[in-house]
């Protein structure tokens, strides 16, 4: 036997073992892809993958092979990912809007294979996910402008569902118009008020009519019905996409950092692998305390002992108590450590009431 023949035998050997090693690595996959629908999680963690290559890459001794190896891993993680989305075809995602509305950009950049299902209000989409009807629903937490979603906030501290993932969402406004359309031909703008507002410099700049309208998209929509060249829309490029309208002038909007975040909630508590602190995982607690002097401080100091960072602190009036408020707060580091366990309990002696909300990574 030849050193071709050789060395043909070893690897007819090897890709045997390789077969049955990649039935198996893909048998995993299903399980995660089975857990990521449970708790509301995208098919792409980027974090755990370079994480993976990271670790996996070191069992390579030999350096002129290892940039190979590397390919091996990012292919194999490519298709165990492709495997994962066909199993979870059948997701819903639940969101409150329109299609071509940002909340419909958010959900399908958390969920790219999931069906998005439209709901009219906050409420009904996320009881669409109590109920069972949809395994998660995508809603705005905050905007950098406007502040906290105050019904939204409101269902994270009395409602049953969890976040586990979070997505920050840049609002750009984009001019959009029918085939044919100038600049000259347009004398009235359709869009949400708020959009309206964002983008008045620019308005009056052209001495548009400015009309407010239900959405962004509904308002792309009407634009793109109605057939006319002298209505546009502002809306974003997606609705652009949607509708088939044509984007006369992008980002017209002044401020270049409003951002909305969203948050994916799902009936079941995302509980993160890793058991060591990671300053890119983050957690959600809402809260309510004892009605005296002190009692807020008492609580922070306790988040604060045990190491956890804040981001943030806000309070809200309880709709069921006149003048009682409950307490949201979002803090750095995975709350499954032995602080943060340690730390959960000590607030429970305290809290009158603790819910932990949500847990999720930024890395994504």
């Amino acid at each position: 036997m030849n050193e071709l023949e050789i060395a043909r035998k070893i690897i007819n050997e090897v890709d045997k073992e390789m077969a049955v090693l990649f039935e198996k690595r893909m048998g995993a996959a299903s399980l995660v892809a089975k857990y990521k629908k449970e708790h509301g999680l995208s098919i792409l963690d980027s974090s755990r993958e370079k994480e993976v290559i990271k670790n996996n890459s070191e069992y390579i001794t030999n350096n002129e092979i290892k940039e190979y190896y590397v390919k091996f891993l990012e292919y194999n993680m490519e298709l165990s990912r492709n495997y994962q989305s066909r199993l979870n075809e059948g997701m819903k995602v639940a969101y409150s809007g329109v299609e071509g509305a940002f909340a419909y950009i958010a959900a399908k950049r958390m969920f790219p294979n999931a069906n998005l299902l439209a709901y009219p209000s906050f409420e009904e989409a996320y009881k669409a996910v109590e109920d069972g009807v949809c395994d998660s629903c995508v809603l705005p937490i905050e905007n950098s402008f406007a502040g906290d979603v105050g019904t939204v906030m409101d269902l994270i501290f009395s409602g049953s569902l969890y976040i586990n993932q979070v997505t920050d969402l840049a609002v750009e406004h984009n001019l959009l118009v029918n085939e044919g359309a100038t600049i000259e031909t347009i004398k009235q703008v359709v869009s949400h008020p708020q959009a309206l507002s964002q983008c008045s410099t620019y308005i009056s700049k052209h001495n548009f009519e400015a009309k407010p309208y239900t959405n962004t998209a509904l308002s792309a929509k009407l634009v793109k019905e109605s057939g006319s060249l002298e209505i546009a829309a502002i809306a974003s490029d997606e609705t652009a996409r949607i509708f088939g309208l044509k984007i006369l002038e992008s980002k017209i909007n002044e401020s270049r950092n409003n951002t909305t975040r969203f948050g994916a909630f799902s009936r079941v508590q995302n509980d993160m692998l890793s058991k060591k602190r990671n300053m890119n995982d983050h957690f959600i607690l809402v809260f309510t305390v004892k009605n005296e002097a002190g009692a807020l401080a008492k609580t922070l100091d306790i988040i604060g002992a045990h190491g956890f960072n804040m981001r943030n602190l806000r309070s809200r009036p309880m709709k069921e108590l006149l003048w009682s408020y409950y307490f949201y707060i979002e803090a750095d580091g995975n709350i499954n450590t032995q602080d943060g366990k340690d730390m959960l309990r000590e607030l429970g002696a305290t809290c009158d009431r603790l819910k932990l909300a949500g847990t999720y990574n930024s890395g994504n």
